[in-house]
């Protein structure tokens, strides 16, 4: 069930935290790269965005004929990103912003925790099939919104690998 799903994910981020300083948290591996602290600032305030989008599709009907687009369509069948780096100008290491303490992170995670507990019990029952549209992949509705999000969590626990490997050197 994706709600399980979520949750197991969202669980390991918030478990992980603690094994890091905030000194260790803010460090960046190199000059291109983000610390650790600032990719769980980058999939919280992208969970928050998905959440934004759910909340539309569970509002109305809008779109709902929309589709996603091939690209979409295999990230859903493989249930996973794929293990690419991806750059660009808004997720360089300077417009990303780092963490102001460790405490901020914790809550912030476990607020979309219960958010996102709370809106798939709306997904289950609702009689809205809005959709709306991602940036690459076409229109998504509220339960592809909420697979996306885990997903995306997924997907950063490879570069949150990569950053640990850094530190082990």
């Amino acid at each position: 069930m994706l709600i399980d799903d979520f949750n197991n994910t969202i669980d390991t981020w918030i478990n992980e935290l603690q094994h890091y300083s905030f000194e260790k948290l803010i460090i960046r591996p190199g000059e291109e790269s983000w610390s650790l602290g600032q990719v769980y600032m980058h999939i919280i305030n992208e969970t928050k965005w998905y959440i934004g989008q759910i909340e539309i599709c569970l509002s109305n009907n809008e779109n709902a004929s929309g589709q996603m687009k091939e690209g979409g369509k295999i990230i859903f069948a493989n249930n996973s990103f794929p293990d690419l780096k991806i750059k660009g100008d808004v997720l360089t290491a300077a417009n990303m912003p780092q963490p102001t303490n460790k405490e901020e992170l914790q809550k912030e995670l476990q607020s979309l925790k219960l958010r996102m507990s709370v809106l798939w019990n709306e997904i289950v029952t609702s009689k809205f099939i809005g959709k709306t549209t991602h940036p690459g992949n076409g229109y998504f509705n509220a339960r592809e919104w909420f697979q996306h999000a885990e997903m995306h969590l997924l997907h950063h626990l490879r570069q949150k690998k990569r950053i640990d490997d850094f530190f082990m050197i």
